[in-house]
């Protein structure tokens, strides 16, 4: 079984990993990785898969390159 590499982007990373390779297992989709490392979908604002965008049902396939990127909030008010 291949391995797939994980990637999480600023706050994803607290308390978690920043790069990891993972055996595919039972992880099948976007959703899966998410139940399996406890991420609610609500916390990830855009999915890469190979540099490519993808969504929450997008299948993982053995070789890929998963990137999460959380909601960015904060930021200066103009006024």
């Amino acid at each position: 079984m291949e391995d797939i590499e994980i990637r999480l982007f600023a706050t994803l990373r607290e308390g978690r990993f920043d790069k990891k390779k993972i055996k595919l297992g039972s992880i099948r989709k976007v959703e899966d990785f998410l139940r399996h490392f406890d991420i609610k979908p609500e916390e990830v604002a855009i999915i890469f898969i190979n540099r490519k965008h993808a969504r929450l049902d997008t299948e993982i396939k053995p070789g890929d390159v998963v990137s999460f990127f959380p909601k960015i909030g904060g930021g200066y008010v103009i006024t």
